[in-house]
């Protein structure tokens, strides 16, 4: 059922990026072929095995943010966050790499496809990196506000994104990997950042990234999509970021 729906949604973005001028997104190419593509999960799941050194087998990423949670995340945003990295478009030093690894383990456009799909499949880290002042601390609070006023009209009120228009889901990555995309976006150093996201932070303090990426950190994942583990042993190891 699920892949029914993926072929669909496949569908869909697809025309609507062949119809949509993205400033950020020149579209076309590997990234408009892989989004039409019906994707072949098991075939995913077997390349993802090259992603696994950084992002861990189960996608979760590393809590000190030295690779980002990929489970869950929209699967054209992946595709195109792949296509930015294998033409060396997002030009930072995770982009560098990957790139190391990507010529090997994705030999074509459908294995793109696939390893995008497989990793939108795959459980949240229900124990992801989170920000220092809870929902109860004046900084939230503060954090809120300036998400509210700059972040929500493309990243969702809960931080959800939207596939069909390549914007991430931000709720349940690492707050440590959320703040540094944050200062190389406003920075002018990532270079396949959305340039409207540019503007809209440029007058940001310091301060005010870590206020907002704190809110966005804390922000929920709806339960059906976090994985199910119990142990204390093992959210220590989820958290910590054990690799073994």
């Amino acid at each position: 059922m699920k892949t029914v729906a993926i072929r669909a949604s496949a569908t869909a973005i697809a025309t609507l990026l062949a119809s949509t001028a993205f400033a950020w997104n020149e579209g076309g190419g590997d990234q408009k072929e892989a989004l039409g593509l019906a994707p072949d999960v098991l075939n995913g799941m077997e390349i993802f095995d090259s992603c696994a050194a950084c992002h861990r087998s189960e996608g979760w990423g590393m809590e000190d943010g030295s690779s980002p949670q990929l489970a869950g995340q929209h699967r054209s945003v992946l595709i195109k966050q792949l296509t930015d990295i294998r033409s060396r478009k997002r030009g930072m030093p995770e982009g560098a790499r990957c790139s190391s690894v990507l010529p090997d383990a994705i030999t074509n456009v459908q294995d793109l496809a696939d390893v995008a799909a497989y990793s939108e499949m795959l459980p949240m880290n229900p124990e992801w990196g989170k920000g220092p002042w809870g929902p109860e601390t004046p900084e939230y609070a503060q954090g809120e506000r300036i998400y509210k006023d700059n972040c929500s009209r493309c990243h969702g009120d809960a931080g959800m994104g939207n596939g069909e228009e390549l914007l991430p889901r931000i709720n349940g990555q690492h707050h440590e990997y959320l703040l540094r995309q944050l200062v190389l976006i406003r920075d002018g150093k990532r270079g396949n950042a959305d340039r409207d996201m540019v503007k809209q932070i440029k007058g940001f303090t310091d301060e005010d990234m870590q206020l907002v990426i704190n809110y966005v950190s804390w922000q929920q994942v709806p339960k059906d999509q976090l994985a199910d583990f119990g142990t204390a042993e093992d959210r220590r190891i989820a958290g910590r970021g054990d690799r073994s």
